[in-house]
């Protein structure tokens, strides 16, 4: 069922009639009524609060596709300066509580669980939250550098099974507390991390990899991380399309997991040439200084990793006064 602008009108009236801040309860209520009286069956997510009961987390689950629990910030140290009433520990406990439901909802719907509790085929188990947990992190907010952020990240994805960590550029406001920052991040800063954060998801990269190249922990902002990183190892490349294993193809720059795969299934049938890799639509100029084909070699391009960064870094572009 398709909602029209009243509908929603009709929901947020009617929260605002309650005298108290937006909660958890009301938020629930909102998806309640949009899966329940509306007939809604598209993406709904729901964040969460730290502390709440389980009875009001099972609910949420219940009519949510996604649930978050935000973490705000990467570093505990500037949870306590910037949000002392949150602790990391509570925020974890309540990621813990999410992901143990999605675990037990995930399992109540095998059908070997189904088979030995005695539910017929057609019944299914509650859901809880299909889609995951995510959390969000300001960037820019405290001095958290970017490695930092990356270590976070992958804890979280590792500890709670996390779908997504957004990532989100701090945003100055009139009159806010001294203690954060007058100025905004690069917003580049934040296409970087989430960059870094592909490659530690879908390419097999650790953090330490991704952010090994500068003393401060920060990430290039001139070139992407997976570029800076086999600039900094051109002793790896370049790679034989044709022979090297997947783990490999995924470091090549300009390759992505959907092209690494039809190289390995187009290998299986014959030798490939520059004019199959050509027909991917891949970033040819980005992708043929690190890769050897029966007729292409890269020469000496990686002898002078610097030279060839200059070559490959984006040219600035000054922005369009009408955008």
């Amino acid at each position: 069922m398709r909602l029209d602008r009243s509908d929603f009108s009709c929901l947020r009236d009617s929260l605002h009639k309650v005298n108290r801040p937006c909660t958890m309860e009301q938020m629930i209520e909102v998806a309640r009524r949009l899966r329940e009286q509306h007939r809604f069956a598209g993406y709904i997510h729901l964040k969460t609060i730290p502390g709440c009961s389980d009875a009001l987390l099972a609910e949420a689950g219940r009519y949510a596709d996604r649930l978050s629990v935000n973490i705000e910030l990467p570093t505990e140290a500037g949870l306590a300066e910037l949000a002392p009433e949150k602790t990391h520990a509570g925020i974890h406990e309540a990621m813990g509580a999410v992901k143990w439901r999605i675990d037990e909802a995930r399992e109540a719907r095998s059908p070997k669980v189904r088979a030995m509790a005695g539910r017929p085929a057609g019944v299914r188990a509650p859901r809880f939250a299909p889609g995951g947990q995510s959390t969000q992190m300001i960037v820019g907010a405290d001095a958290a550098n970017d490695a930092q952020i990356l270590r976070t990240s992958a804890r979280l994805y590792g500890d709670y099974h996390l779908r997504r960590v957004y990532y989100s550029a701090f945003s100055p406001i009139p009159d806010a507390s001294r203690r954060l920052p007058a100025k905004a991040p690069p917003l580049l800063r934040e296409h970087r991390l989430y960059q870094a954060d592909w490659l530690l998801r879908f390419y097999q990269y650790e953090v330490e990899e991704i952010a090994d190249a500068r003393s401060d922990g920060m990430l290039d902002l001139d070139i992407d991380p997976k570029l800076a990183w086999a600039l900094r190892h051109p002793e790896r490349f370049p790679v034989d399309l044709n022979r090297a294993p997947k783990e490999m193809l995924l470091r090549v720059p300009g390759l992505g997991v959907r092209n690494v795969q039809r190289i390995i299934a187009s290998r299986r049938s014959g030798a490939l040439r520059l004019a199959d890799i050509a027909r991917l639509r891949a970033p040819m100029k980005k992708m043929l200084p690190f890769i050897l084909l029966p007729d292409h070699h890269p020469q000496r391009q990686l002898d002078d990793p610097a030279a060839l960064r200059q070559w490959l870094t984006p040219k600035p572009r000054q922005g369009d006064l009408f955008a």
